[in-house]
């Protein structure tokens, strides 16, 4: 399976699911005539919803961890420019399709498949194609995070994991997942604030005081960075990150 049917299998699902949502809102929403104006209204809330794919996609894969990983890089070096959004977004998402390729081939196998050949409709697929993808981030997860969303709810937390719901689910994978990649911005800071503490000393024993110190750290960050070729240690730390 290629990076891009991987990639438009959890885009279609989720593109799915928001649809599922607009048309069970639309039952329950009073006041709509039955007439040709619902179909208005439903396509509307549909259009409306699927605003919101984009930001489903963040918050139920790897791509949050990564992004937040990568600007983190980027601010140790006091570039907040460089490397540019786009580029680091574009690396995010490739490196998301790469971590969760089992995980999308599993989606696309067991909903999006079937829905395509005709053999389910569109509950059964989302049903099916939802389960690895719940999977996936129970697995990345805290018992303690998922306590704490139920805490906030007033709900009783469920005896089994597999009978945790998705709206609650999606924020404790999304508290883990910036747990760990600020425990991992941590550990990469650290030598970079080595390297600013340093430099600042040096100038302020030769009374250079009027010499940002960050004009002589920088290219010894940029240099200490390429010599020990810290983008793949960066990329290779955050896929062998993910359970």
């Amino acid at each position: 399976m290629t990076g891009r049917r991987l990639g438009l299998s959890l885009i279609v699902l989720a593109g799915l699911g928001v649809s599922d949502i607009a048309w069970a809102v639309t039952d329950i929403v009073p006041n709509i005539p039955q007439s040709g104006s619902s179909g208005v209204v439903r396509t509307v809330l549909v259009l409306t919803l699927m605003a919101f794919l984009p930001t489903l996609l963040i918050c139920t894969t790897s791509f949050l961890r990564i992004i937040v990983v990568l600007a983190m890089v980027r601010h140790a070096f006091a570039m907040p420019q460089t490397p540019p959004n786009a580029v680091l977004t574009s690396l995010a998402l490739f490196m998301t399709i790469f971590t969760m390729g089992p995980v999308l081939g599993q989606v696309s196998a067991a909903g999006l498949q079937p829905l395509l050949d005709g053999k389910s409709n569109v509950t059964e697929a989302m049903d099916a194609g939802s389960a690895p993808l719940k999977i996936f981030m129970l697995r990345q997860t805290r018992e303690k995070d998922i306590a704490t969303i139920y805490s906030l709810s007033n709900t009783p937390l469920p005896a089994k994991a597999e009978e945790v719901e998705m709206p609650k689910l999606i924020p404790a994978f999304m508290l883990n997942e910036l747990r760990v990649a600020f425990s991992i911005g941590f550990v990469i800071l650290l030598p970079f604030l080595l390297i600013d503490l340093v430099v600042s000393s040096i100038l302020l024993s030769l009374g250079m005081m009027m010499v940002p110190p960050t004009t002589i750290s920088l290219p010894i960050k940029i240099l200490m960075f390429l010599l020990i070729d810290g983008w793949s240690l960066v990329i290779q730390g955050l896929a062998g990150s993910f359970r």
